[in-house]
């Protein structure tokens, strides 16, 4: 059984994402009974479109990381516990015990809750499984327990889908891509802090009137309000503040116009991306509704895709280009902070693109969101760093020059493995009842009143008789 599957593991890795999603799409397509051509053409087309979307990713994340990089260089601090990034993430979570099992544990779970009726998403995303092995790592890192770690990544498997299915009417209706759902906890785990912080913020006369939208600026701006312009101007912004002492004018002039430049078709390109996996979906997505329909009459089936599909909103990456220079501030100006950001900062679109739905694309209160979320994520990755430390030297991770301990803003800064450990290390096996029993409860409750949580998390159009 083993062999069966770290063979499986290992062809994970080496596909990755944009060679396995097609596969997948490809099979589920024909399962649910789409005709093969159209299931191939749509299977290739999804492909096509993550390679897209991965190749305006990759000229963002290198711009962003440059940028980021010559900020802290400017800054000059010094941190112990050091960012190592999401792929060092990915890489300790796949080799370590959890990992090998993740693949059929998430599957598993999945149709279980499907075959349930517990929840209507169907999670294709089969590469970011990892997510639930890094928690399950951390919990066996916690209590040197296989068993526990393996109960705490199914757990996590359960929670990514209720927050999937919690979030899919406002995501669809806010994205404008129609069927699918994002069962992606470092995305999803944002919605509470969202909801408490919006309910505060529209109680705070003057600033629960700020509306900064991407729609405002070009109604007020004209062309200097288009989403391409907005990117050249934060873009260049962020380069002059990156960039200011980087040697002569010629030298430093380059630079900041390549930044800008770079975000500003980043702001073009992305949304252009989105378009074409859109057209890839449709077909599975009617597939899938039809597959149901005969057999269970008119309940729906999502299929779960990855987050990067929401980050190429305008709203999205403003935000999260504003929360770069603010990231690298609150690590310096934190009280007790031990952790340097360095490699993970190009990943806040992941982090607050779950809140533009229900912040209506409200870029000033994106941008609140974001600054606490990361206030709250640096302490939660200063207490989460020695069991980072110890999953990944326990999966063979080589640990960078000068670093005591090591962290990435994907998984480290998530409250919700904060949470998890601290039930676990505090609690034991009870740790363990008590988390599954919040989470039957919470998919209790949203089945109880689902147009309720739906409009909190921002599907505001839905009636009040809504169920699953």
């Amino acid at each position: 059984m083993d062999t069966i599957l770290t063979g499986l593991k290992a062809a994970v890795d080496a596909m990755g994402p944009t060679v396995l999603l097609p596969i997948v799409i490809f099979i589920i397509a024909l399962v649910l009974g789409a005709r093969p051509g159209r299931a191939f053409r749509a299977a290739v087309t999804i492909g096509v479109a993550f390679i897209g979307i991965n190749l305006v990713l990759g000229l963002m994340l290198t711009s962003i990381g440059d940028v980021a990089k010559a900020i802290v260089t400017n800054t000059g601090i010094q941190r112990d516990i050091v960012d190592v990034g999401w792929p060092s993430a990915a890489a300790i979570a796949f080799g370590s015990s959890v990992g090998l099992w993740v693949i059929p544990i998430a599957i598993a779970v999945n149709i279980a809750l499907l075959l349930t009726r517990l929840t209507r998403t169907l999670n294709v995303d089969v590469w970011n499984f990892w997510h639930f092995a890094f928690i399950g790592s951390l919990a066996v890192a916690a209590t040197n327990s296989l068993t526990y770690g393996l109960i705490v990544a199914a757990l996590m498997v359960a929670l990514c889908l209720l927050f999937a299915d919690w979030s899919a009417r406002a995501v669809q209706k806010f994205y404008g891509i129609p069927g699918i759902s994002v069962p992606h906890l470092a995305s999803a785990q944002i919605l509470p802090i969202a909801i408490l912080l919006n309910w505060i913020i529209d109680r705070i006369p003057g600033i629960n009137k700020i509306e900064l939208n991407t729609e405002t600026f070009e109604r007020r701006f004209g062309v200097f309000g288009e989403p391409v312009i907005l990117g050249l101007i934060i873009g260049l912004v962020l380069g002059i503040i990156a960039y200011y002492n980087a040697g002569d004018f010629g030298v430093v002039l380059t630079k900041v116009l390549q930044t800008g430049m770079t975000l500003a078709a980043v702001m073009l390109l992305l949304p252009r991306m989105v378009k074409i996996l859109m057209e890839g979906l449709l077909p599975v997505s009617d597939a899938a509704q039809e597959f149901v329909r005969k057999r269970t009459g008119d309940r729906e089936l999502l299929v779960g895709l990855d987050s990067a599909i929401l980050i190429g909103h305008p709203a999205a990456i403003s935000s999260s280009l504003i929360l770069v220079p603010i990231a690298i501030i609150l690590s310096i100006i934190l009280p007790g902070n031990r952790v340097i950001l360095f490699a993970d900062l190009a990943v806040i679109p992941f982090l607050v693109a779950m809140t533009a739905p229900l912040l209506k694309g409200n870029v000033f209160r994106m941008v609140i969101v974001g600054t606490v979320t990361l206030a709250v994520g640096f302490y939660v990755a200063n207490a989460l760093a020695p069991l980072f430390t110890a999953a990944a030297q326990s999966s063979g991770f080589q640990m960078p020059a000068n670093a005591v301990q090591i962290t990435s803003v994907v998984d480290g800064f998530l409250w919700i493995p904060y949470v998890v450990i601290a039930l676990i290390q505090n609690l034991g096996a009870a740790g363990l009842a008590v988390l599954a029993i919040v989470i039957a409860g919470a998919f209790w409750a949203y089945r109880r009143n689902t147009a309720a949580w739906e409009r909190a998390a921002g599907a505001d159009d839905i009636g009040t008789d809504e169920t699953v």
